[in-house]
């Protein structure tokens, strides 16, 4: 089976050193069973096809001297690459078939097809003999073997039967591109840029893995980039807008290349073969890449209007003159967009029904993501009018806006409206994980604080995740109907699928924002890391995972550059983790930090007074939906002990959840067994409770559940979550019902120790502690 078909164009077989480059390239990526599509050497079919001309205006001189160019090629290529016997072989069947071609002109047989067929025929030939004689087992076949041609139809079935049976797992196969043959063995081409499409066409019939087209650039550009010297290279672009630029005239690939790769799963890539280390660009399904911006050019084209344009009439036409045409409508009339030299031609076919609108225009053709458009083209005409740009045509859809002119449109003006309209602040996809109540809140939160940071970055919300279903658009969810969209397109997936998705996102900086409670999810930091992306958490559990691999996590991040910031996972919304970093950054040095970090805690102690049992507290609680389903997971202050270290970790201390002491809110067997169970045993819960305030209150204090982080002067760390006795008139002690409350003494503030005091819980307040987040990630990338 053929895994992957590489295309070398005429510039990368422009010479002798070329074909070794390519010989390289193909020891180096090429494995028995791949192809090799190559057209014709440099500008050999240019040659060929002035010799035709001149054979049709019976030019015999001309057509002598064009031949002898074509020789002399030939044989300085056969020269400089082989030696001896095989050298003499191939100059032999070279000179034999220019005699062919001799003695057709001369009985005026010479057929136009078969003769452009020869520059294919002689790269395939000499390709593979290289590859031969540098040990590969490498075999050339002619195209017309393999492509059948039916009244002007490719056979697809037909050929796919004969690419099956041809190309076995023996063999590199060196095939011809460009060319052809008809029912009656009768030699066709496929117009032009045909090898790329022999190329696509090999890869679909022989149910290959991937296609590389390997041309003089390393990929495709926002825009010309020998015009524009900061053009952007991009890393994937989407089929549907290379589809458009190839209709539009953009060079590097063409409409017919792209379609035999519809409805499979066939890669594409452009790459360079002048620079085959540089990473291309591939060319991906809908939705595996974002939508971008690009500007391309042209000269000489002519604006048409058809009359009662028929349903195929523009694929005929393109055929006819084996060159895209661009098919619009505007106010309800049918218009063409083709080059000058071929009007007449087009005229002919269209008899009578053609109407020549403008002609020798030119002008450029913006493309960009829909929602982008209607703004880009007001841009793009206020930069025409100050570079004094008169426009003749303009022409809108919802991806592409057509701008036709008079003068060329030069360099300077290029390079000015690609940094106006392509050139864009940096890129950022959010992924978010867990769309539960805070998770919701969070996305209607970000329709106003999206945009607020796309001042700074091109952010877009591209994957939404809630247990076993995801929704991804690489080129960013519609955020004011998100709910529709999950409705209608979520789908379940497993979790290698989530990470495919995620790496092929192609932008400049990628954040997984983690708003679920789910321990799995985040043992998968690691894989996130690995494709690059930063990482917001609301959630504990990686933050108080096992030491090696918390020190593990933070080392890949550190390596590659990337962020991390969880600042919502102790206290919610209150900036916590910022104020512990920035006492640290300005050279004071934390001895202390004791609070209250839940606030279910701090509600159940501050409402007791004695007047009800405690348990009816904590069903209370649990009613208002303040606690977890089962209220003994609050009051085990295991979420206090994780939010403890937590904290310990941001100051840079190394501990484990067993380092900190932990004394639970209830007596400890009531921990196990079911709900019922201890619903049945509440009452030595109250005792346990009752006993407790009561000691306080003899001590003149309030009963109060802490944590507690204490770090001596010689290192020395002492860290405790339990019961607590609040010294009345104390911050702790007069905490308001609910809030978290955290207490912070350093070298400076010893004495008067900083309090920071807020509601430590709730969706509003949490999902706005994330945003906080997020807008810190991207004041850092900036």
């Amino acid at each position: 089976m053929t895994r992957v078909v590489h295309k070398f164009g005429g510039s990368s077989l422009s010479s002798a050193s070329r074909y070794q480059a390519v010989a390289q390239i193909v020891v180096g990526q090429c494995q028995l069973g791949d192809c090799v599509v190559v057209s014709a050497a440099g500008k050999t079919t240019n040659t060929l096809v002035k010799l035709w001309q001149s054979y049709q205006q019976q030019e015999q001189q001309s057509f002598n001297d064009i031949l002898l160019q074509v020789e002399n090629h030939q044989i300085e290529l056969i020269n400089a690459l082989f030696q001896g016997e095989k050298q003499r072989q191939l100059a032999d069947i070279l000179l034999t078939e220019l005699q062919v071609i001799t003695q057709a002109a001369n009985t005026k047989t010479l057929n136009e097809a078969e003769l452009l067929a020869h520059g294919e025929l002689w790269s395939a030939r000499i390709l593979a003999n290289y590859l031969s004689e540098s040990g590969l087992q490498a075999q050339a076949i002619d195209a017309r073997t393999l492509f059948t041609v039916h009244n002007g139809q490719l056979v697809h079935q037909q050929n796919k039967q004969a690419c099956l049976a041809t190309l076995d797992n023996d063999h590199i196969f060196v095939v011809t591109g460009f060319i052809a043959a008809d029912d009656q063995g009768n030699t066709v081409t496929l117009g032009r840029n045909g090898s790329d499409y022999s190329a696509t066409l090999l890869a679909n019939y022989s149910d290959a893995e991937a296609v590389s087209i390997w041309t003089d650039t390393q990929g495709v550009f926002s825009t010309d980039p020998r015009k524009v010297s900061n053009a952007i290279k991009y890393p994937k672009v989407c089929r549907e807008q290379a589809n458009l630029l190839a209709r539009l005239g953009n060079p590097v690939l063409h409409a017919k290349t792209l379609s035999p790769l519809k409805n499979t799963s066939i890669k594409l890539q452009v790459r360079s073969s002048f620079d085959p280390e540089a990473p291309g660009t591939e060319i991906v399904k809908a939705g595996y890449s974002k939508a971008k911006r690009f500007i391309t050019s042209f000269d000489n084209l002519d604006l048409v209007r058809v009359d009662r344009l028929g349903v195929n009439e523009v694929r005929e036409v393109s055929q006819l003159i084996q060159h895209s045409i661009h098919h619009f409508v505007q106010n309800g009339e049918e218009f063409l967009l083709l080059p000058g030299a071929f009007t007449h031609q087009v005229s002919q076919y269209f008899a009578g029904r053609l109407t020549l609108v403008e002609s020798h225009l030119q002008g450029f053709a913006l493309v960009a993501p829909k929602a982008d458009i209607s703004a880009l083209e007001l841009q793009a005409k206020s930069v025409l009018t100050e570079q004094d740009v008169v426009l003749r045509f303009a022409h809108s859809d919802e991806d592409y806006a057509l701008f036709l002119t008079d003068q060329a449109i030069d360099s300077d003006v290029l390079a000015i409206l690609h940094d106006k309209l392509v050139n864009k602040g940096r890129e950022l996809a959010v992924i978010i994980a867990g769309l539960g109540n805070v998770g919701e809140v969070f996305l209607e939160q970000c329709q106003t604080q999206v945009a607020r940071l796309q001042a700074q970055f091109d952010l877009k919300v591209v994957g939404l995740l809630r247990s076993q279903q995801m929704l991804f658009a690489a080129s960013g969810l519609n955020l004011d109907n998100w709910q529709t969209q999950w409705q209608n397109e979520a789908q379940a997936y497993e979790q290698n699928e989530v990470l495919e998705r995620i790496e092929e996102l192609d932008y400049e900086h990628k954040v997984v924002v983690d708003i679920t409670a789910s321990e799995s999810f985040s043992l998968l930091y690691p894989e996130f890391v690995k494709r690059d992306c930063h990482l917001i958490s609301a959630n504990k559990y990686a933050g108080t995972a096992q030491q090696d691999w918390y020190l593990s996590l933070r080392q890949q991040l550190e390596e590659r550059n990337l962020l991390w910031r969880y600042n919502t996972s102790v206290g919610a919304g209150l900036p916590v983790n910022f104020a512990l970093a920035d006492l640290q950054n300005s050279g004071d040095k934390i001895t202390q930090v004791e609070g209250v970090f839940s606030g279910t805690l701090s509600w159940l102690c501050s409402e007791y007074d004695g007047s009800k049992a405690f348990s009816d507290l904590v069903l209370e609680a649990q009613a208002m939906g303040y606690t977890e389903p089962d209220p003994r997971e609050d009051l085990s202050g295991r979420d206090m002990q994780r939010k403890l270290l937590i904290l310990a970790r941001e100051l840079g201390l190394s501990l484990d959840v067993d380092d900190i002491d932990l004394e639970p809110l209830m007596p400890e067997h009531l921990a196990t067994g079911s709900w019922q169970d201890f619903l049945a045993k509440k009452d030595e819960l109250d005792a346990f409770y009752e006993t407790k305030f009561a000691q306080a209150k003899a001590n003149h204090c309030e009963l109060r559940y802490t944590g507690l982080l204490s770090i001596a002067e010689g290192g020395k760390v002492d860290a405790k979550v339990g019961i607590a006795f609040a010294e009345q008139g104390s911050a702790i002690a007069n905490l308001t019902p609910g809030d978290n409350i955290f207490v912070v003494k350093t070298l400076w503030y010893d004495a008067n120790p900083l309090v920071i005091q807020g509601p430590g819980a709730g969706k509003e307040v949490t999902a706005a502690g994330i945003h906080s987040d997020l807008f810190w990630l991207c004041q850092n990338l900036k």
